[in-house]
């Protein structure tokens, strides 16, 4: 049986101590990173060539910091996050340059996602037990949710990992080599098409429909509450421009409760993709064909984008990439311009004056179906499609 690499995210309990050197070493991987962007920018405005990670990091150990010892708290900071984080850099400035991206942003605290990266440096690094993980230069962290990452006494091995907070909270999350547990039977039933939507999140071509998360009471009345904190914090900032009496901290503290609510509800909605994806994948299907959708388009609707951005169409499609590979289950994705909702799955007519109103597709050969269902059907007989897993 060959070896799998999977990635494990859970929220870590660390103690207060902890909780100092976790803020501490994030803010010295976000100093380091805008420092890196900051130096290679004067660089280029004084007409100097680039400064890849590995020459600044020379430059930085050997010429700056023996002359700027007021920043020798750098080297307090895991010598592995740091250099992460100059390698992060140079990657955004090398999508920069391919014109895969616009200029490398700076990282701003309490907006940016920063994390502290660790890696396996000794065999005693990256342990894991059911209840807590050894993390270097942190050393015994109790894990919330126990059991779930593998523990490395039954054979699995952590390689590495990264801490991180969001909305107060502290997660961990790591890259582990796991035994290969794909499915090698050919015990699989039918092939399922699967056509995304807004009124529905999912339609299956066996029959299944999977409702829409954000129309359910719960996140209704989440984002409700949401509308509201997110009204007094805007107040609290008024209150202070005009010079009022609005204390800093309780401006922070608002903050939080907004950070919070944004948080529960991505959690909600992850959760419900989840499990979504996991059901779908139990049927162990033939294979499994979703349509390729220009999200960035359908982004640029002012009236749709919301809706879109809620529904994390990208995001199912690379879980459920994920989850087919290991598996051993084939996904293809059909072609984008395929007309999987104006063709009969009948008599294969296309009706091109198919409008987004007419929720039941009918065809003059007497074909009468729901039109996401009738798109579905097609996508699991695409013939133009690419596999990509």
């Amino acid at each position: 049986m060959g070896r799998l690499l999977k990635s494990f995210k859970t929220e870590i309990n660390p103690t207060e101590e902890q909780k100092v050197k976790i803020r501490k070493k994030i803010g010295t991987c976000r100093f380091i990173y805008n420092f890196y962007l900051a130096h290679n920018k004067e660089l280029h405005e004084n007409g100097k060539k680039f400064m890849s990670s590995h020459q600044f990091r020379v430059w930085l150990n050997n010429e700056y910091m023996p002359n700027h010892p007021e920043y020798a708290w750098i080297k307090e900071a895991y010598s592995k996050a740091v250099t992460q984080s100059v390698n992060h850099g140079e990657t955004a400035f090398k999508k920069f340059f391919n014109h895969e991206s616009d200029f490398p942003k700076f990282k701003k605290k309490g907006k940016s996602d920063v994390k502290m990266y660790f890696v396996k440096n000794n065999p005693k690094d990256c342990r894991c037990e059911r209840h807590r993980i050894n993390i270097p230069s942190l050393g015994w962290v109790r894990v919330k949710e126990k059991g779930y990452i593998p523990v490395t006494k039954d054979g699995y091995v952590i390689k590495s990992g990264s801490v991180s907070m969001k909305a107060g909270r502290f997660y961990v999350s790591v890259l582990a080599e796991i035994p290969d547990s794909k499915i090698t039977t050919n015990d699989y039933s039918e092939a399922i098409g699967i056509d995304l939507g807004l009124k529905d999140f999912a339609i299956l071509s066996n029959g299944k429909t999977y409702k829409n998360i954000n129309k359910s009471a719960r996140l209704k009345k989440l984002e409700k509450r949401l509308i509201r904190e997110q009204r007094c914090l805007s107040r609290k900032y008024e209150n202070l421009k005009k010079g009022e009496s609005t204390q800093k901290a309780n401006i922070q503290k608002q903050k939080l409760k907004v950070q919070k609510l944004y948080h529960r509800i991505d959690n909600v909605r992850r959760d419900y993709m989840n499990k979504t994806i996991a059901e779908i994948v139990k049927t162990k299907p033939s294979y499994i064909t979703i349509e390729d959708l220009n999200v960035s388009g359908m982004m640029k609707n002012r009236h749709l984008s919301k809706a879109v951005a809620s529904q994390k169409f990208y995001e199912f499609k690379v879980k459920l990439q994920a989850k087919c590979k290991e598996n051993g289950i084939e996904l293809r994705v059909a072609d984008r311009w395929y007309p999987s909702s104006k063709t009969c799955h009948c008599c294969g007519v296309i009706k091109k004056d198919l409008k987004l109103s007419d929720r039941i597709f009918r065809c003059n050969c007497g074909y009468v179906e729901n039109r996401d269902m009738n798109a579905a059907l097609n996508l699991k007989d695409a013939k133009t499609y690419e596999v990509v897993s």
